[in-house]
């Protein structure tokens, strides 16, 4: 199978198409080897419109859904990022074509594990996973410019707004098991402000400040 050719299609054809207008988020899709981050039997279908499976009972997530979010990061050259749920590690590969750094927190030892093998072979160096809670967040490797929850929380974690810096965003799905919406949270001073984006469906965020396992 041509990659190269299916990885410029899904660009093409599910990100520029449904309005990713981001240059840089759109080169990072193009570059990042989606096919690399899921089993080797669903490697034809790496850059189809759709979630994956990626063990566990956790996905991949829809290659448009994980730009949009990315999008929504605004995220900048210099700037540290934290990611609720490093999965497959293919968003945390995209957030590192676009930020300084990154820090993750994934529940499944096995998963991060996984993860981290996979970003060091295709050369990533500038991140730290660890397992944990995701849904406190990682206050130790904080403060962040941006931080994104790559799964649904029944309302916004409690303890993530607290290690944005001034000025950070916090992209994360909120709602209830079978649907949520696309949520940004923009820190200004003491204030938070709330946007909502677009409907969505996640697999659900465990942790104490999301859903009971």
């Amino acid at each position: 199978m041509d990659y190269d050719r299916a990885r410029h299609m899904m660009v093409e054809r599910q990100l520029k198409a449904r309005g990713i207008k981001d240059a840089r988020v759109l080169e990072a899709f193009m570059k990042v080897p989606r096919h690399e981050f899921v089993a080797d039997e669903l490697r034809p279908s790496a850059y189809a419109d759709y979630p994956l499976p990626i063990g566990e009972g956790q996905t991949i997530s829809q290659p448009y859904m994980a730009a949009l979010m990315t999008e929504c990061l605004r995220l900048k050259n210099t700037d540290k990022v934290l990611e609720i749920g490093t999965g497959s590690g293919y968003q945390l590969a995209i957030l590192l074509e676009l930020a300084r750094e990154a820090c993750s927190v994934e529940r499944m030892e096995q998963l991060a594990y996984k993860a981290e093998e996979l970003l060091k072979r295709l050369g990533y160096a500038n991140f730290r996973i660890k397992t944990g809670d995701g849904t406190l967040g990682w206050e130790e490797c904080g403060p962040y410019d941006a931080i994104i929850v790559t799964a649904a929380a029944p309302a916004v974690p409690r303890s993530l707004p607290g290690q944005l810096k001034d000025g950070g965003r916090l992209v994360v799905p909120v709602g209830g098991a079978y649907g949520q919406t696309l949520t940004v949270i923009s820190k200004r001073g003491q204030e938070l402000q709330r946007e909502e984006i677009c409907g969505c469906v996640f697999v659900p965020l465990v942790g104490k400040e999301g859903w009971n396992s």
